[in-house]
């Protein structure tokens, strides 16, 4: 595993150290191991999120009236 050293102002360094004395974490690397991993996640989920939404415009106008189409996809959440 590499080491990183990491600046960061008092406050935050107390908050990191405050979080690791809750139990939760073992440690204050493995506390900022944690961040790192849900901002990883987040940043996936936001790229698919992007990816449906350019998708979806690239696919064009629909000639479907609304109320069919919300039934469609009330349709598909009930077989869920």
């Amino acid at each position: 595993m590499a080491t990183m050293n990491v600046s960061l102002p008092d406050g935050m360094k107390d908050w990191v150290e405050a979080q690791a004395l809750t139990g939760r974490y073992s440690n204050s690397s493995d506390y900022v191991r944690d961040l790192i991993r849900r901002d990883q996640d987040r940043a996936s989920k936001l790229a698919n999120m992007q990816h449906l939404v350019s998708e979806g415009l690239a696919s064009g106008f629909s000639d479907r009236p609304i109320a069919d189409v919300l039934a469609q996809v009330r349709d598909m959440s009930e077989t869920e």
